[in-house]
C-alpha cells in the first residue's frame, strides 16, 4: 500500500481517501511486509444516530413556517449573524499569514500581499473579498485572480472583424471587472489588484496532462473544466490593475492563501434547483433540497481543488465551510436564508441567497447584491463551479459526468 498526496499517474488503482472520518490501519502489518488493506478500518467523526444531523456538524433546521414567515430585509437578525459567523471565519483565515521567508539572494518583498480570492465577480467571493478588505492591516494588499480562457468554441462563432479581446467577453471576466470597480469605490484605501489571468488555447493543452494527473482519480468533463480554471488562477500570473482604469502591467501575485467561496450556495439556497422545489413543493421540499446540498458538500471534491492549486505552493481556504458557520447555517430555519416566499421585497435583491445578497447591500455593495446568478450547467447534476463554464472547451453535446478522453472506453 503506498499513501500519497497526489496519484502522479492514472492507475486505476489508486483511490482518494474520503474525508468522511478518520482511517485507521495496522503499522505492525505493514512493517512485516503483508498487506495492510484488509486491516484499514473507518472511525466516522460522529456516532450519533440523530436522522437530521448533517456533515457531523450540526442538526439541519428542518421547521415549516406557522402561517407567512416574515420577509428578509437589512435589519433582520439572520444578516447580522452571518456577518459576525463570515467575519469570524474569515479572520481565522486571512490574520497572521507570515511572508514567505526570504534567503539573501533573493529581493526584498515590497509588495506585501498574502492574500488573494478566486475572483468571478460573483455574490460569494466578492463578499469574502469585501469582508477581508475590513479584517486586514491597511498596508496589505488583496489580489482578485480572474481566469479567462481562449476557447475554441466561443471563437469559431466571432465575427472577424470583432474588435474585443476574445477574453473580455468571458461571463467571469464581465462580472469581475463590474465587481472590481464596485470594491474600489467602497474600499478605495484598500490595495486591490485584479489579475486578469488570460490562458491561450494552445497553453490549455500544453499543460492538459499535468491537470489530468492533479486531479485524478476524477476523470469527467465537470472535473477537467473546473480544475483548468482552478489551476491557472492558482498559478497567479496575469496582468495586473490596480483601477478599472489604470494600464495593466504583467504580475504574478506572491499571495500564499487563496480565498475560495465554495458552500455558500448550498448553504443558503443559492442554485436555481432551490427555487424549483419550492415551486413545487412549498418549504418542505425546499428543506429537503437544502438538507440533501449540504450533506453533499464534503464530497464536494475538495481533495481534487487542494491537489490542483497546491501544485503551484498555495493554499487555498473556504470561510463558508467553517465548522461553526456551517452550524450556524443548518440550524438556521429555511425562510431565514433564502426567500422564495417573497421574490419580490423592497430591497429588489433576488430571493436566492438573500441573507448573503442583504449582507452584501449592508457593505455597501449594492450592485453586487442585485446581479443575477447566471443559471448555467454542463448537463451534469450541479452547478457550474469557479471558471468552470469559461473552462468548458469541448464542441458538441458532452455533459459534465461523461469521461474525459483520457478515460472514455
Amino acid at each position: 500500500m503506498v499513501l500519497a498526496s497526489i496519484a502522479g499517474d492514472t492507475d486505476p488503482s489508486w483511490s482518494e481517501v474520503e474525508a468522511d472520518g478518520i482511517y485507521v490501519f495496522d503499522l505492525q502489518l505493514w512493517a512485516e511486509g503483508r498487506d495492510v488493506a484488509g486491516s484499514i478500518s473507518r472511525h466516522p467523526w460522529s456516532s450519533s444516530s440523530e436522522k437530521d444531523l448533517v456533515l457531523d456538524i450540526g442538526v439541519f433546521n428542518t421547521a415549516l413556517p406557522y402561517g407567512e414567515p416574515s420577509p428578509l430585509v437589512p435589519g433582520s437578525a439572520a444578516v447580522q449573524m452571518l456577518r459576525q459567523q463570515l467575519a469570524d471565519s474569515l479572520a481565522l483565515r486571512v490574520l497572521g499569514i507570515p511572508n514567505p521567508s526570504q534567503s539573501g539572494t533573493e529581493p526584498a518583498i515590497t509588495d506585501d500581499t498574502r492574500v488573494s480570492v478566486l475572483f468571478s465577480g460573483g455574490l460569494d467571493c466578492t463578499v469574502l473579498a469585501r469582508l477581508a478588505s475590513d479584517l486586514l492591516p491597511p498596508d496589505q494588499g488583496i489580489d482578485l485572480l480572474n481566469v479567462a480562457f481562449e476557447n475554441p468554441r466561443v471563437a469559431g462563432t466571432r465575427r472577424k472583424d470583432a474588435i474585443e479581446s476574445i477574453y473580455e467577453i468571458c461571463p467571469d471576466r464581465v462580472t469581475g471587472r463590474k465587481s472590481f470597480a464596485e470594491l474600489v469605490q467602497v474600499c478605495p484605501a484598500r490595495r486591490w489588484k485584479f489579475v486578469a489571468v488570460n490562458v491561450p488555447y494552445t497553453e490549455t493543452l500544453a499543460h492538459r496532462s499535468q491537470v489530468v494527473s492533479l486531479m485524478y482519480p476524477h476523470r469527467t468533463e465537470m472535473d477537467i473544466s473546473i480544475s483548468f480554471a482552478l489551476y491557472f488562477a492558482a498559478r497567479g500570473v496575469g496582468e495586473a490593475q490596480a483601477t478599472p482604469s489604470s494600464e495593466p502591467v504583467p504580475y504574478a501575485t506572491p499571495a500564499r492563501v487563496l480565498l475560495s467561496g465554495l458552500g455558500a450556495d448550498e448553504l443558503f439556497g443559492g442554485y436555481s434547483r432551490h427555487a424549483v422545489a419550492f415551486e413545487r413543493g412549498g418549504y418542505q421540499a425546499l428543506v429537503d433540497e437544502l438538507k440533501l446540498d449540504v450533506g453533499r458538500l464534503g464530497e464536494r471534491n475538495l481533495g481534487r481543488d487542494d491537489r490542483i492549486m497546491a501544485h503551484w505552493g498555495r493554499e487555498v481556504r473556504f470561510p463558508f465551510l467553517d465548522e461553526r458557520l456551517v452550524k450556524w447555517a443548518v440550524e438556521t430555519p429555511a425562510w431565514g436564508k433564502c426567500d422564495f416566499n417573497h421574490p419580490q421585497t423592497e430591497t429588489m435583491v433576488e430571493p436566492a441567497k438573500r441573507v448573503l445578497r442583504l449582507l452584501a447591500e449592508e457593505l455597501g455593495m449594492r450592485s453586487v447584491a442585485r446581479e443575477k446568478k447566471r443559471a448555467a450547467n454542463m448537463g451534469g447534476p450541479r452547478q457550474i463551479q469557479f471558471g468552470a463554464k469559461t473552462a468548458k472547451m469541448v464542441s458538441g453535446q458532452s455533459k459534465g459526468t461523461d469521461l474525459i478522453l483520457e478515460f472514455a472506453s
